[in-house]
């Protein structure tokens, strides 16, 4: 009988730590899928509509704005912080918000770059870049501030639009603080026809328009911005959606379509955006 005892003790224990191990397997499994699950949530969002909530920070960007602000030549719109490019009768405005560092402003240039420039060739609109360092802010570096420099000073040389689709076409991963490096952002200038000039590389070794950086972020900050990138046809959000419409290519075009109707598009003549 004890025998029998030690035997049905010991089997209960086994069965009792098979339940254990399955219970832990289980537990597993369900973690996994909840975070797959995030995960494929978050790149879904990310890559057709999504804003990246790690990019609407800014509380630990120190980035205020200081020292002498010197806007980029042609800098237009409030406190001259936007950069525009396209016609000036252009009857929309496509306003953007950006950073350089961030990863979802690179997936959204890559989306619509060549829909965004298309519109502008054909006179249908004008757009108003607006620069922010708000991952400078969360992550630490300075790739943000000076990929925006170099940008203002690519403006200076008239080459903003081909320098700022460059930078994006070889953004660093998100930690990496690449653009930080001036070296590198002239290095990319190489790859704008006349831009890599003594000129535009004193402007960006001295961050001449840092100031003016400083000041657009902080314009971001008190803005009520979600994120970066934002994007607003005529003082109306359309990213990621516009009401229940998602941002598409498609969509973009039709609401420029709607807001251009019965209006004359400007007369302008198309020149290469990039490189």
């Amino acid at each position: 009988m004890s025998e029998k005892n030690e035997q049905g003790k010991r089997a209960a224990r086994d069965r009792l730590v098979q339940q254990r191990e399955r219970q832990k397997a289980s537990e597993r499994r369900r973690r996994t899928l909840i975070v797959a699950s995030a995960v494929v949530g978050v790149l879904a969002l990310a890559a057709v509509v999504g804003v990246i909530a790690a990019n609407s920070g800014g509380k630990g960007d120190k980035s205020e704005a200081g020292g002498p602000v010197a806007a980029p030549s042609g800098a237009t719109g409030k406190d001259s912080l936007a950069i525009r490019v396209g016609a000036d009768d252009a009857p929309s405005t496509l306003t953007i918000w950006e950073d350089f560092r961030c990863p979802v402003c690179a997936q959204f240039e890559n989306a619509f770059r060549d829909t965004i420039h298309q519109l502008e060739n054909t006179g249908q609109i004008k757009v108003e870049y607006h620069l922010a360092t708000i991952i400078d802010g969360n992550l630490g570096g300075s790739g943000s501030l000076r990929a925006a420099n170099a940008a203002a000073c690519a403006q200076d040389a008239g080459k903003f639009s081909a320098y700022h689709d460059v930078l994006y076409r070889n953004q660093p991963q998100e930690t990496d603080d690449a653009f930080g490096d001036n070296a590198k952002l002239v290095e990319l200038s190489g790859k704008v026809p006349g831009l890599d000039t003594p000129g535009f590389r004193s402007c960006v070794e001295d961050g001449k328009h840092d100031g003016w950086v400083k000041k657009s972020n902080t314009a971001f900050q008190n803005g009520g911005f979600q994120g970066t990138p934002t994007a607003q046809l005529n003082g109306e959000s359309i990213f990621p959606k516009k009401g229940n419409e998602p941002i598409t290519v498609a969509n973009l075009k039709k609401w420029v379509a709607e807001a251009n109707k019965g209006k004359k598009p400007a007369t302008v003549t198309p020149t290469p955006s990039g490189s």
